[in-house]
């Protein structure tokens, strides 16, 4: 009988954070679940540590290294499981993480995705994420990001999307919409499918209960290295492409463009961030034939309305804002002291 539950992690040399992460599953009060490494051809040795110390792990071997998209796609379609969760190596999962997540998908059959809460691994005092958000920009925002964790996400909320790092989905969901774009690699592929699964009518469940302490970016050498730079870029302007409907573009269109040119100014701080920037603009441009065409599939099986979505991404903005503007405050708080 197949487990209720799917784990995909995946994993690409980074040896060094598969103990915790794999260790702290192993502590999960809710048991009814495989855990599934997907491995992207790892020159570090991981397969053979997570053989010898983790047996009760699955582990899927790739020949090559396919980006974030390819491998967990690899892990989803070797579930047979109802639901399937993807967790990124770099994370240590509170015992009652899975539990809640489970739980959630029972008590809200209206929801297809469900958001963990993300706390920054090194200082636990401090979050990661709280459900993932769009702004009007089309630039998205992970709510909670960098503030001080005072109980203000304590409550379950509707969200826009949910960050792959440490999410659930129920597998119709999958079937529905497809899987993680393989084009996209890394970066900005959880929001792509967050945006398709709200166009079909799945909602995205934030899940305070579900905690998770997370690391982030280590496969691609910080949130600030040129690599993440260019594949954010890139694929933030592909996920719009794909996904934003062309009854809402020409409200959108002047806030996107701002939203560049302020992002430009960001990673202006970083070295090589301009040209990095550039390359992902770039980069989207050389796809867009590519995801033209998967957008008319996508906007063809679109169920909700304009009103709908104009509602959930005016919300999704607008709690970004809120978040940024608390961050900056406690950023300011700190200085002061």
């Amino acid at each position: 009988m197949a487990p209720r539950v799917t784990v995909v992690v995946p994993n690409w040399n980074t040896r060094e954070f598969l103990r915790s992460c794999l260790q702290s599953l192993r502590r999960q009060t809710f048991q009814d679940f495989e855990t599934v490494l997907v491995d992207s051809a790892s020159t570090d040795g991981s397969v053979g540590f997570v053989e010898e110390n983790f047996p009760e792990v699955r582990v899927i071997a790739l020949d090559e290294n396919q980006g974030f998209s390819g491998a967990v796609n690899a892990g989803i379609e070797a579930s047979s499981a109802e639901l399937v969760a993807l967790l990124n190596n770099d994370t240590e999962q509170d015992a009652g993480w899975l539990d809640a997540l489970v739980r959630a998908a029972e008590r809200r059959p209206e929801a297809g995705l469900f958001a963990s809460k993300l706390v920054d691994f090194g200082d636990r005092g401090r979050l990661d994420g709280a459900g993932d958000a769009l702004r009007r920009s089309g630039l998205p925002y992970r709510l909670g990001h960098g503030e001080i964790d005072l109980g203000q996400f304590e409550e379950e909320e509707f969200v826009f999307g949910a960050c792959a790092a440490a999410a659930l989905y129920r597998r119709g969901v999958f079937d529905e919409v497809g899987l993680f774009d393989e084009d996209f690699f890394a970066y900005c592929e959880d929001g792509d499918v967050s945006f398709r699964a709200q166009l079909a009518g799945h909602r995205c469940l934030y899940v305070p209960g579900a905690v998770v302490y997370h690391v982030g970016s280590v496969s691609t050498g910080g949130k600030r290295s040129a690599t993440a730079t260019r594949l954010g870029t890139r694929n933030g302007m592909l996920l719009l492409v794909k996904n934003l409907p062309g009854s809402l573009a020409g409200g959108y269109l002047p806030f996107i463009v701002l939203g560049q040119l302020s992002r430009l100014l960001v990673v202006s701080l970083s070295p090589g961030g301009p040209r990095a920037h550039l390359e992902g603009l770039a980069g989207a441009w050389r796809l867009l034939p590519k995801m033209l065409k998967k957008r008319k599939g996508i906007q063809g099986a679109r169920r909700v309305s304009d009103a709908y979505l104009r509602e959930l991404l005016g919300r999704s903005s607008r709690r970004a804002a809120e978040s940024r503007r608390r961050r900056i405050k406690d950023a300011v708080r700190a200085r002061l002291r």
